[in-house]
């Protein structure tokens, strides 16, 4: 029974045209999950539309279809097995809006493998998504040198990017020294789940035994349950079930349980994960949950879910580290853009920006400056425009981060240090 295996959740980042799909769909068919005859008919499909070499993108955009198409209370994420794991891999890796994707996605996997092309190299999504990873707590990062077949397996090329990544690396504070660095070809499944011929001088692991040197993530189960909502649907005969992931504590049936910030009470009535119901969720499972007393209307994506007795914090102000990625002028006291944290996204203001920092060393640099700009690392007093849950990252991290974003793009990336509360009840 895979489930018996610990579970990881697995996000595949980079830069959009590095492969990220089809490495994605060649991890999959490597470990069985998508079985050959399925693959060979979207080959046949991709042939007869011109597009050759894009079966394992295609199997990819077509669970995403499948999904799609059926509501299901399962969060229909793909999955398989290594020897050790059995991987959820978050976010879908074809979406034009990834870094958004990441911020919710991101905070929410374990691991990371970074798809970066040999051909290109470090790119400016490349940078962005390795720093937002760090960020947002991914602490286990390895790394696929993807499309080796495009430069004839050079190990010089393999050699550069490695160095360039490592430089990266180094900057956000990754240890390169411990980072596993693969030449790799989704295409021609290089160095995936056997070794190749054409790479001969690596002496490394394949990919998947790189995913199983991972550590096993700590389950904060002795924290209070968090769970932020993804979605709510209303299941005729069952009633209001909401579905999201549990980031810290346990849920159980019969709990009594509030959402915030709606101040809804209700109890657990069922649990329910992959088609099946379950007696208590615990940390990293996506779930269904029925509620009674929770309507339809009551809840929302965004919300938060936790017990009665320790309801998720809802701010009425808060005290953020932020580091800022990019913003075409400077940010000043009034700037009021859209913070993407767990599910929710909240516009806040800045009401004062208290200390500029070094980004590198976290000293105070300048005391109330009157901007900040991009580069810059600053702690900052925020106000949400309408009540949102965060958590103190010391105390529940997995609510503590989050990523801001503005004018399609993100902006900065940050943690919530202090928090004034806002009297709920």
């Amino acid at each position: 029974m895979a489930s018996e295996k610990p579970h990881m959740n697995l996000a595949v980042i980079g830069h959009i045209d590095h492969g990220k799909s089809t490495m994605v769909g060649r991890l999959m068919f490597e470990t069985g999950t998508v079985p050959a005859h399925i693959i060979e008919g979207y080959r046949k499909e991709a042939e007869s539309k011109g597009k050759g070499s894009f079966e394992f993108a295609w199997v990819m955009d077509n669970l995403k279809e499948e999904r799609e198409r059926g509501i299901t209370i399962d969060i229909a994420h793909k999955r398989f097995d290594t020897a050790k794991f059995y991987f959820t891999v978050v976010d879908c890796p074809g979406h034009r809006d990834f870094v958004k994707n990441m911020i919710t996605g991101a905070s929410q996997a374990d691991a990371a493998i970074l798809v970066v092309a040999a051909s290109d190299g470090v790119m400016e999504q490349t940078k962005e998504h390795v720093f937002l990873s760090r960020t947002l707590g991914i602490n286990q990062l390895i790394i696929a040198i993807n499309k080796m077949d495009a430069v004839k397996y050079d190990e010089k090329r393999f050699e550069e990017v490695k160095k360039d990544l490592s430089t990266l690396l180094q900057m956000v504070g990754y240890k390169p020294a411990e980072t596993l660095f693969i030449p790799t070809s989704a295409l021609a499944g290089t160095n995936i789940s056997k070794k190749s011929e054409e790479t001969a001088w690596y002496k490394g692991p394949t990919l998947l035994e790189a995913l199983d040197t991972l550590k096993e993530p700590e389950k904060p189960i002795d924290k209070p349950l968090r769970l932020p909502i993804q979605d709510v649907y209303s299941i005729s005969g069952i009633g209001t079930v909401p579905v999201g992931r549990v980031e810290t504590g346990v849920m159980k049936k019969g709990m009594k349980v509030t959402f915030m910030p709606a101040n809804k009470e209700g109890e657990v009535k069922s649990i329910e994960m992959h088609h099946e119901e379950i007696p208590e969720a615990m940390p990293g499972d996506n779930v269904g949950f029925n509620v009674r007393g929770i309507g339809k209307g009551d809840i929302r994506r965004g919300d938060v879910c936790g017990p009665s007795d320790a309801p998720p914090t809802v701010a009425d102000e808060f005290t953020a580290q932020i580091v800022v990625l990019q913003h075409p002028s400077a940010i000043t006291v009034g700037y009021t853009p859209v913070f993407h944290c767990h599910t929710t996204q909240t516009a806040c203001t800045f009401v004062e920006l208290q200390k500029k920092l070094d980004p590198r060393t976290g000293q105070t640099k300048e005391e109330n400056p009157t901007f900040i700009k991009s580069g810059d690392a600053a702690i900052v007093q925020v106000k949400p425009t309408k009540p949102m849950v965060i958590e103190n990252v010391k105390e529940l991290p997995q609510l503590g981060r989050f990523a801001i974003r503005d004018m399609g793009s993100t902006i900065a990336a940050g943690m919530c240090i202090g928090i004034q509360a806002k009297q709920m009840r």
